[in-house]
């Protein structure tokens, strides 16, 4: 089972014709009818899948969308679209003549370099994902995480403004809680506390999460606002712009 679909760098600028986006963009949430439709059908290992048959050194499957073709290598959890192209009136499997001619002329190009030579009739291993993408990947892993533990910090945040009380949740095996005590004309107190084996540079990110706080000010503390330290438990605390705060509220998705 694929839990996404997402085109090599390759595929996305030369055969989609796409600029790469910024990195808080996984390539996997890209709008495109082929993308769309490679994601439905390896959503489910147990989808029928049509074999690219004029391939033979790569197990790659067809993937068609409107006019759009594809070829599709499916990696561990991930369906890779490694090429694609649009169908021409009158000519339905061009695109995978094309291929197969492209990989054809591979073959001939590296038996031509190294030996011994490739026993199959086309080599196409040039399309399948690369360092460049590997480090994509890697980058985006770091994205979502950050963007997840936006909306959790910003969900505790919202909260705890209305109601003034401390919320919690579960954020990869550690407690995160927030609580924020509100003064009517006066200062925002925020206090943040964690549970657990949380990475330094995790604990930075979170607190440059909250809205309206100083980088440099968030100070470690000794207590909750209500209630003293529990074992285990960091608490670091600041002070809340109230604008930022009200922002926060009034962007409330």
């Amino acid at each position: 089972m694929a839990e996404r679909a997402r085109p090599t760098l390759r595929c996305l600028c030369e055969d989609l014709g796409l600029a790469v986006p910024r990195i808080d963009r996984p390539l996997d949430e890209i709008a495109h009818p082929l993308l769309a439709k490679a994601a439905e059908r390896f959503a489910d290992d147990q989808t029928p899948q049509e074999r690219i048959a004029a391939v033979d050194d790569q197990v790659l499957f067809k993937v068609k969308a409107q006019r759009w073709r594809g070829a599709v290598w499916a990696d561990t959890g991930v369906a890779w679209l490694v090429a694609a192209g649009q169908r021409e009136e009158g000519s339905p499997d061009d695109f995978y003549a094309s291929l197969a001619a492209r990989g054809k002329a591979a073959r001939a190009r590296y038996n031509a370099e190294h030996t011994p030579p490739l026993s199959s009739t086309t080599h196409t291993g040039d399309l399948l994902p690369g360092r460049e993408d590997e480090l994509r990947w890697r980058a985006e892993g770091a994205a979502r995480t950050e963007r997840r533990l936006r909306a959790v910090v910003h969900a505790l945040v919202r909260q705890s403004l209305l109601d003034g009380r401390e919320h919690a949740e579960m954020l990869d095996g550690s407690a995160l809680g927030i609580h924020i005590l509100a003064d009517q004309g006066h200062e925002t107190y925020v206090a943040i506390r964690i549970i657990g084996s949380v990475p330094r540079r995790l604990v930075a990110t979170i607190l440059s999460l909250i809205p309206g706080c100083q980088a440099d000010a968030w100070m470690s503390d000794y207590a909750m606002p209500e209630r003293a330290v529990a074992p285990e438990e960091q608490i670091w605390s600041n002070i809340m712009d109230p604008t930022a705060a009200a922002k926060l509220l009034d962007d409330q998705p």
